[in-house]
């Protein structure tokens, strides 16, 4: 599989950086994304936005980790903020190298920071390993918080959450009633913290004209020492009880995408001689394929219309739905699928949009109407040179 990577004509230059966004989703509507640069640019951008009522509900849980390393006397912020006068600082993303994952480097020290989700899970991972290093480096990260609707945007102004330390880090209460949130780390040290960091500019909004400027929790420090070879992994997790063991969840990450790839390979033989960007289209399709539990089928699946802020709509649902399952060779998700979206059927109407917290659906597609569009679409299989 090919791998798309930046270099320094990119990612030392903020404009150019600042345009180009990542986006990990967890298969139950969560997601981590932000922009190559490092810094906040929309007020979808965070490390985790949680889908507290699967796939819906999502909520800013993690804005981002204030990142320093120290090393062979010298030291390093790697994080990127704009703040609403324009001032960039720290400017971390000067030191990003060459890799897709990035690659920090300070003197002659390399560090790699990936990120990446739990498969059907609200918890997302960020490992730091060093490299390249002659002696010991110091990695010091501050992670800031927030508990707001993924739409929205926050002031500090006399909001105090309640902070609690834990084995390997610190748990955090927004508000009474809130889902608590777990920061945890697998080397190092904690400390509490509750400082907010105020006026972070969030320059795409302000282009789209809407509320710019948005403040966010400092919450916890984590410290580690790390020599040659180690790593420190990073836990964000709205779940009770989440891994700590990085090596493990990595793992768990890369089977999932190698068994998605596996998939679709069985099912279409052709795959022999497909390009290879074509499999980074499977695995992308992958990630608007999200569990909808319901009460009254565990099991339900339904696709997520668009990130950063679409939810399940009839309609693309079942427009995208040859593409996303029956050409990958998941015709079980497919099932899935229609079965969940048969439970709203209402007189031979499909739902155009499912809702947040149980609210009654929007009716304003007809069953007919979609299938002609989904046969129509459908009737050409993808064929491969």
């Amino acid at each position: 599989m090919s791998i798309v990577g930046f270099g320094r004509e990119i990612c030392g230059d903020l404009a150019a950086a600042e345009r180009r966004e990542w986006l990990c989703t967890n298969g139950v509507g969560g997601f981590a994304s932000g922009t190559v640069a490092g810094l906040l640019g929309r007020r979808y951008h965070g490390l985790l936005v949680a889908a507290l009522e699967p796939p819906l509900g999502r909520t800013l849980l993690v804005a981002t980790v204030d990142e320093t390393v120290a090393y062979d006397g010298l030291e390093r912020r790697l994080s990127t903020n704009r703040w609403a006068d324009g001032t960039i600082a720290p400017c971390g993303y000067r030191e990003i190298g060459t890799t897709p994952v990035w690659t920090a480097a300070v003197a002659d020290g390399r560090v790699e920071k990936r990120i990446w989700m739990e498969q059907g899970a609200n918890t997302t991972y960020v490992r730091y390993r060093v490299l390249r290093a002659r002696t010991a480096l110091v990695l010091q990260l501050k992670v800031l918080v927030n508990y707001r609707d993924s739409h929205g945007a926050t002031r500090g102004d006399g909001w105090r959450m309640d902070v609690t330390p834990v084995a390997r880090g610190v748990r955090v209460i927004a508000f009474d009633g809130a889902r608590p949130l777990l920061l945890l780390a697998d080397h190092g040290d904690a400390t509490t913290a509750h400082s907010w960091y105020r006026n972070f500019d969030l320059a795409v909004e302000r282009a789209r004209g809407l509320e710019a400027v948005e403040d966010h929790l400092h919450v916890a420090t984590f410290r580690a020492s790390l020599e040659l070879g180690e790593a420190l992994t990073l836990v964000l997790s709205a779940e009770a009880e989440p891994s700590l063991d990085g090596d493990a969840a990595w793992s768990r990450r890369t089977q999932h995408d190698a068994e998605v790839l596996d998939t679709w390979r069985h099912a279409q033989p052709s795959t022999e001689g497909a390009p290879i960007w074509i499999g980074r289209l499977v695995l992308a399709a992958d990630q608007f394929l999200v569990r909808r539990p319901l009460a009254a089928d565990a099991d339900g699946m339904t696709v997520i219309a668009g990130y950063h802020w679409f939810g399940d709509w009839g309609r693309d649902t079942m427009i995208a739905l040859p593409g996303l399952t029956l050409a990958t060779g998941r015709g079980e998700i497919a099932r899935r699928i229609l079965k969940t979206f048969a439970r709203f059927v209402d007189r031979g109407m499909l739902p155009n949009r499912l809702r947040d917290g149980g609210q009654a659906p929007d009716y304003t597609w007809s069953v007919g109407e979609t299938l002609r569009a989904w046969h129509e679409l459908s009737a050409s299989r993808p064929r491969y040179p």
